[in-house]
């Protein structure tokens, strides 16, 4: 039998841009899964909600959960152990691969990040003036930071429908600068959708952080160590008014990362472990335990409802297309930055209408403004209307091949 032939590729094994590209391509896989499980149980919580069952959707997020020691019980609703616990858990997450991107990504350098970071303050600036725009001085007014969010798992969700027709390179446009957006949801959430502070339990979350950091450069790589530290963390940010989930971010600026170990550090078998239980169970219960509005009771909008649903639709749907466009137009235009490779303008105002889809971010930040108010339930709609709206635009703009200017 004659020897098989085998080329010279073969023997060299996957090509270097091919291995550049594997973990980017293994994060959208699970983004854009994530993004079809988040649809799924948004229709499934609004389908429950507005069924003739809609109290047992009510009775199940409202069963109160806790645990008891020794002078101490910490008690709260199933719907505030999502909101407060796992959520932190997604910011965690959300804080990784921030680090990720600014050590070995698209925001490692001032050239490769200046597209994206251009993008995301303007998609979060002119929402938020638009919104604005509509409440300044109302009851809704706490509510301009909704707007200002980008939703990545449906958004890449929405671009995996489209397959081929959209080039690799804006599939990493529209995550960096989804992942520019949570920075400054994080620090929106911090500074202004937290409550009275109490100093001395900041002061105790503060000096946990300096723990971490001593144990990072102690060359400490033990995750339950960070664990540890992790669940302290939260539970003083908690007891601070801080919003808890922003100690999952921080606590993440402290994972150690070697490049001499890639692949192998803390912070990337982190990122690794939790991409599946954050995209397919935390970020699920969060659709199923908050998108589920009920509709006769909601629709009847008062005007400060309409103002509210309307300023986020006006933010989501007409502000971030304009702000990412209009902001990419100018950093490419002072020469700051330049275009994703093999992608036009036509390819920019497509992401730029997924940018529009708020979801997980935006209905968090609802929470926060309204918590249980009068306004949540027509932040919600206005949320749910606006990403639909947003997702649909984009997906038939970039429906059509998009050629590089």
């Amino acid at each position: 039998m004659a020897p098989e032939l085998i080329t010279p590729s073969e023997h060299a094994g996957p090509a270097p841009i091919e291995r550049a590209l594997r973990p980017f391509q293994q994060f959208a896989r699970h983004e854009s899964a994530s993004g079809i499980v988040l649809m799924g149980c948004t229709v499934i919580a609004l389908a429950w909600a507005n069924s003739p069952w809609w109290h047992s959707y009510e009775q199940l997020w409202a069963l109160p959960l806790g645990f008891s020691a020794p002078s101490y019980m910490l008690s709260a609703p199933l719907h505030q152990w999502i909101n407060d616990g796992l959520m932190a858990v997604f910011f965690f997450l959300v804080g990784l691969e921030i680090k990720r991107e600014m050590l070995v990504g698209e925001l490692a350098s001032v050239r490769l990040a200046a597209l994206p970071v251009a993008a995301a303050v303007g998609g979060m600036i002119v929402p938020a003036l638009l919104y604005v725009a509509l409440n300044a001085g109302g009851p809704g007014a706490r509510g301009w930071g909704i707007p200002m969010a980008t939703d990545i798992a449906f958004a890449i969700g929405v671009l995996s429908l489209l397959g081929t027709r959209v080039s690799p390179a804006l599939k990493v446009f529209l995550t960096a600068l989804a992942i520019v957006d949570d920075i400054g949801a994080v620090l929106v959430i911090a500074i202004f959708y937290s409550a009275g502070i109490a100093w001395d339990a900041l002061a105790a979350g503060g000096a946990l952080l300096l723990l971490s950091v001593l144990a990072n450069r102690l060359g400490v790589r033990h995750l339950g160590v960070y664990l540890l530290v992790g669940v302290l963390l939260w539970g003083c940010f908690l007891a601070s008014g801080v919003h808890a989930t922003v100690a999952g971010v921080l606590l993440a600026m402290t994972i150690p990362s070697d490049a001499a170990q890639e692949g192998r550090s803390p912070l990337h078998r982190l990122e690794r472990g939790l991409h599946v239980p954050v995209a397919f169970v935390i970020m699920p219960l969060f659709a199923l335990s908050n998108a589920g509005v009920r509709l006769a009771e909601s629709l009847p909008f008062a005007a400060d409802g309409a103002l509210v649903a309307g300023g986020i639709v006006l933010g989501l749907v007409l502000g971030k297309p304009l702000g990412i466009t209009l902001a990419s137009w100018l950093a490419v235009r002072a020469g700051a930055a330049s275009l994703p490779a093999g992608a036009g303008w036509a390819g920019v105002r497509g992401v730029s209408w997924l940018g529009g889809i708020g979801f997980t971010m935006s209905l968090f930040i609802a929470n926060l403004a309204f918590e249980g108010g009068p306004l949540l339930n027509a932040a919600k709609l206005g949320i749910l209307a606006a990403s639909l709206i947003a997702g649909i635009a984009g997906w038939l703009l970039l429906r059509r091949p998009v050629r590089a200017a």
